[in-house]
C-alpha cells in the first residue's frame, strides 16, 4: 500500500511541477477548446481529441495549468491506450 501511495504522490508532484512550468511560460502553450488539454503553441491539431481550435491567451493557459496541476489526471491519451 505504501508503494501505491508513493506513486500517487510522485505523480501529483510531477503534475504540479509541470503546471508551474507552464504557468511561468504561458506564451509557449495554448489550451484546446475541445478537451481543455494544454498543448504546445505550434500544435495545429490536438493529439487527444483532434480539435483544431485553441485559446492562446496567457490568462487562460495559466488558469488551466493551475487547475490541472491541482487535481489528479482524468483524461485518457493515445499514449495510455498504446
Amino acid at each position: 500500500m505504501t508503494n501505491a501511495l508513493s506513486v500517487v504522490e510522485t505523480a501529483s508532484s510531477e503534475r504540479l511541477a509541470k503546471a508551474k512550468e507552464i504557468a511561468s511560460n504561458p506564451g509557449e502553450y495554448q489550451v484546446c477548446e475541445g478537451c481543455e488539454s494544454i498543448v504546445g503553441l505550434t500544435t495545429a491539431v490536438c493529439p487527444n481529441c483532434h480539435s483544431y481550435r485553441f485559446d492562446r491567451s496567457s490568462a487562460r493557459v495559466v488558469d488551466q495549468a493551475l487547475l490541472l496541476g491541482s487535481r489528479e489526471k482524468r483524461s485518457v491519451t493515445a499514449e495510455d491506450l498504446a
